[in-house]
C-alpha cells in the first residue's frame, strides 16, 4: 500500500470504523462492542452517531411504537437493560411467531432490545441477505423517501422476485448438498457440479417446497448425473475403498446432516453411542449402532455405479443410480471385516438389519420402494422442519436457534420433556423453534414464506446498536441484529458492482467444456478453483473463506489476508482510479462538487449518506494534493471501512 493510500486509510479510521446514522439523526457519540468485527479490525468499532455512553441513561427508541406499547416499555431504562412499569394485558397478542416469542421472552428477562433499524440500514440489510447483492443508490433514495407504511414488506416482496435471490440462494443450497466436482472421495466432475447447479436453481425459481427438493434428491435414479442434475445428491455419499455398506452409511450421513441436522448419526454408524458420546448427545449416548444400521438399510438396495465418457478410458465418468434388487436380494448385511468403519458382523443369528427409522420405528410398506419410504419419513418428521427453519434463521440473524447447525439433540428440545440434571435445553428459545417449524410446514414447505415470515419480523429489523451497556447474555434473545461479514462472493460482487467495472470471467479454464463467461460470483457453479483456477481471484475470494464444500465449511471470521487484500489487491485497485475506463463511479463522477462527490460514493458503496464528521473528514481529505489522487484515497477508504465489509 503506497504512502497516499495509508494517509486516506487513517483519516477514515479517525472518521470512524462503523455504521453511521444519516445526517440530522443524534450525533451523540459512544463506544459499542460488536464481538463480531473484533477478529477484522484491531480497534473495536466507534459509533460517530446514534451511539451513548454506557454511563448514561438513553430513550428506548422506536422499535415500533405498536410492539413497545404491547410490551408496556417505557420510554427510558436503567442502562443495563432494567425495565419498569407493569405490562399491558396480552401484551403480545396479534404479533406474529417470531416477535412474540423473542419479546415475550425479552419481557420476562427485563430485557429492552434494541432501536429499529433505520431505512438506509435496512434496504442494505435485506438487499445483502436476500440477493447478496448492494442495493441500487437510486432505489435507496426512493425507499427512504418512501412514506408507506408497508414501504418494508413492499421491499421484501420485490428482492424476493429477482432472479438474484435464486443466484444468492443456489449458492447457499449448494454448499449445504455439498456441490463440488471432486472431494478426497467421489468426482462428479465440472459436467456434474453444473447440472446440479442448474438443478438448484431451476427448483428455487420454481419456488418449489423444500420437501419435494429433499424427496427428489433422496430418491434420485437415472442414467447419467450429467444431464440429471439430482442424481448428484446421493452420489456425494460415496465412499471409495471399502465394501457396499461403506456407501450406503456415508449416503445415510449425507442425508441426516443435510435434512434433519443430526451429524452425530456418523458415529453411531461405527460404535454405539454409550461411552462415545456421552458428553455430547443425551440421544446420541443411548442409540445403539444397529439402530442406525437401520437407517442405512433404508439405501441396501440403491446402487451408483460409474460409466466412462468414452469407452476404454477410466475417466472422466458420469454416474448411474438405480435401486438394483437383483443385485441386492437382502437387506443390510453384517458381513464385512475391513473398509472405513469397524467390522459389522452377526449379532447371535442376525445376519441382516431391516429399514428401520429410528426416530419413529416404521419401515417401508410391503412392496415400497426402500429410498421413498426414507424420503417419507425423514420429510414428515418434524425434525425435518426444524432443521431447515434453524438453517435459513442463521443466515438472517447471524446464528442459529441452535448451534452448531448439524448439531442437534433430539433429546434434548422440549421443556415439557426435559433433559437428565446436568444437561439444557439445546435451542436458545425452544416454543420459536417448534412455532416456526409448524407455520413452515403450514405454508407446505415453502422456503420464500419462511424468509418473508422472518424479513418481515420487527425482531430482524432491530438494530445492530444497542443504547446502553450490551450483556452477551442476552445473544440468545435475539434482543439486537447481530453483524454477520460478507460472504467472499458478496464482497466481490459488492465491489464490482459498486465501482461500475464488472468482470467477465472464461470459466472454461475451470470447466473445460464451458463456453460462457461470467461476471458475479454468486453464480458460479462452485466454491473450489472458480473463476481462474487458483489464480489471483480465487486467492482473492478464498481469503474470506468461502469454503470447499467437502472439509472446509463457509466460515464468516476475520483474518488479515482480508484486509490486506482490500488494501492492496489489484482487484480492488484497479476500481478506485478516477481516470480511464469511463464506466467507473469515481470517473464518472469525479467534476461533482466535493459534497456531492462525497455523498455520491457514500451512497452507492455503503448505502447510505456520510455522517458530519464523516464528511467533514472527506472534503478535507479531497483538499490535499492532487484531487483525482485524493478522491481515489476517498474511496478506497469506503471499501477498508468495516461498515462495507460486515451486513449490519
Amino acid at each position: 500500500m503506497n504512502t497516499r493510500n495509508l494517509r486516506g486509510f487513517f483519516i477514515f479510521l479517525a472518521a470512524g470504523l462503523a455504521p453511521a446514522q444519516p445526517p440530522g439523526s443524534n450525533d451523540d457519540p459512544g463506544i459499542v462492542d460488536h464481538a463480531e468485527c473484533a477478529l477484522f479490525s484491531a480497534k473495536r468499532e466507534k459509533f460517530v452517531a446514534g451511539g451513548v455512553g454506557a454511563n448514561k441513561a438513553s430513550a428506548l427508541g422506536r422499535l415500533t411504537e405498536d410492539v413497545a406499547s404491547r410490551l408496556g416499555w417505557t420510554q427510558s431504562f436503567v442502562p443495563g437493560g432494567s425495565r419498569t412499569g407493569a405490562l399491558q394485558q396480552d401484551p403480545l397478542a396479534g404479533l406474529g411467531t417470531i416477535d412474540r416469542n423473542l419479546f415475550g421472552e425479552m419481557s420476562k428477562a427485563g430485557v429492552i432490545p434494541a432501536e429499529r433499524t433505520n431505512d438506509f440500514e435496512f434496504i442494505r440489510r435485506a438487499t445483502l441477505d436476500l440477493t447478496g447483492r448492494i442495493p441500487d443508490p437510486i432505489r435507496v433514495q426512493s425507499f427512504v423517501a418512501d412514506t408507506r407504511s408497508n414501504k418494508r414488506e413492499l421491499l421484501v416482496d420485490e428482492l424476493m422476485a429477482k432472479p438474484e435471490w435464486v443466484d444468492k440462494w443456489t449458492m447457499f443450497y449448494g454448499d449445504l448438498f455439498k456441490n463440488t466436482s471432486a472431494t478426497s472421495q467421489v468426482r462428479r466432475y465440472t459436467e456434474g457440479t453444473s447440472a446440479f447447479q442448474k438443478w438448484i436453481r431451476e427448483s428455487l425459481g420454481a419456488n418449489k417446497p423444500y420437501n419435494q427438493i429433499a424427496t427428489e434428491l433422496i430418491t434420485s435414479t437415472g442414467t447419467n448425473s450429467y444431464t440429471q442434475g439430482d442424481l448428484n445428491f446421493v452420489v456425494g455419499g460415496f465412499i471409495t475403498g471399502g465394501p457396499q455398506q461403506d456407501i450406503w452409511d456415508g449416503q445415510t450421513v449425507l442425508i441426516a446432516n443435510t435434512f434433519l441436522g443430526i451429524s452425530h448419526l456418523n458415529c453411531l454408524l461405527c460404535h454405539n453411542g454409550r461411552g462415545h458420546l456421552d458428553t455430547l448427545s443425551v440421544w446420541g449416548k443411548a442409540q445403539t449402532r444397529q439402530s442406525a444400521w437401520g437407517m442405512s438399510a433404508f439405501l441396501a438396495k440403491t446402487y451408483a455405479s460409474r460409466t466412462p465418457v468414452q469407452a476404454g478410458d477410466a475417466t472422466p465418468y458420469y454416474w448411474f443410480v438405480a435401486d438394483d434388487t437383483t443385485r441386492f436380494r437382502t437387506d443390510y448385511p453384517l458381513n464385512t471385516t475391513t473398509g472405513n468403519r469397524p467390522a459389522r458382523q452377526p449379532i447371535g443369528t442376525q445376519a441382516t438389519v431391516a429399514p428401520v427409522y429410528m426416530f419413529s420405528g416404521r419401515g417401508p410398506k410391503p412392496g415400497e420402494n426402500y429410498r421413498v419410504a426414507f424420503a417419507r419419513e425423514v420429510t414428515g418428521d418434524f425434525q425435518f422442519a426444524r432443521a431447515a427453519v434453524n438453517y435459513v434463521w442463521a443466515q438472517f440473524f447471524g446464528k442459529g436457534i441452535v448451534e452448531p447447525l448439524d448439531g442437534f439433540d433430539p433429546a434434548r428440545l422440549d421443556p415439557a420433556n426435559p433433559p437428565p440434571a446436568g444437561w439444557s435445553i439445546q435451542p436458545t428459545n425452544p416454543q420459536l423453534l417448534t412455532e416456526l417449524a409448524q407455520d413452515f410446514i403450514n405454508s407446505k414447505y415453502d422456503l420464500k414464506a419462511l424468509m418473508k415470515q422472518i424479513a418481515n419480523s420487527n425482531a430482524y429489523q432491530l438494530s445492530s446498536r444497542y443504547n446502553g451497556k450490551w450483556d452477551p447474555a442476552w445473544e440468545k434473545l435475539f434482543a439486537r441484529k447481530f453483524l454477520r461479514r460478507l460472504w467472499a462472493e458478496e464482497v466481490h460482487d459488492g465491489i464490482a458492482q459498486t465501482s461500475g467495472l464488472l468482470p467477465s470471467y472464461n470459466l472454461a479454464r475451470v470447466y473445460p467444456n464451458s463456453s460462457a463467461t461470467e461476471a458475479w460470483s454468486m453464480r458460479f457453479p462452485e466454491t473450489e478453483g472458480t473463476p481462474d483456477a487458483g489464480g489471483v481471484v480465487t486467492r482473492f475470494l478464498d481469503s474470506f473463506w468461502r469454503g470447499n464444500r467437502d472439509d472446509e465449511d463457509r466460515l464468516s471470521d476475520g483474518a488479515i489476508s482480508q484486509a490486506l487484500d482490500l488494501m492492496n489487491d489489484p482487484f480492488v485497485m484497479t476500481r478506485i482510479r478516477g481516470t480511464g475506463n469511463g464506466s467507473l463511479l469515481l470517473a464518472k463522477n469525479l467534476s461533482l462538487a466535493d459534497d456531492q462527490l462525497i455523498n455520491t460514493l457514500f451512497l452507492n458503496v455503503l448505502s447510505r449518506y456520510p455522517s458530519a464528521s464523516e464528511m467533514t473528514a472527506a472534503q478535507a481529505q479531497l483538499k490535499t494534493g492532487v484531487r483525482t489522487q485524493a478522491a481515489e484515497d476517498l474511496l478506497w477508504s469506503l471499501y477498508n471501512k468495516v461498515d462495507f465489509i460486515f451486513n449490519y
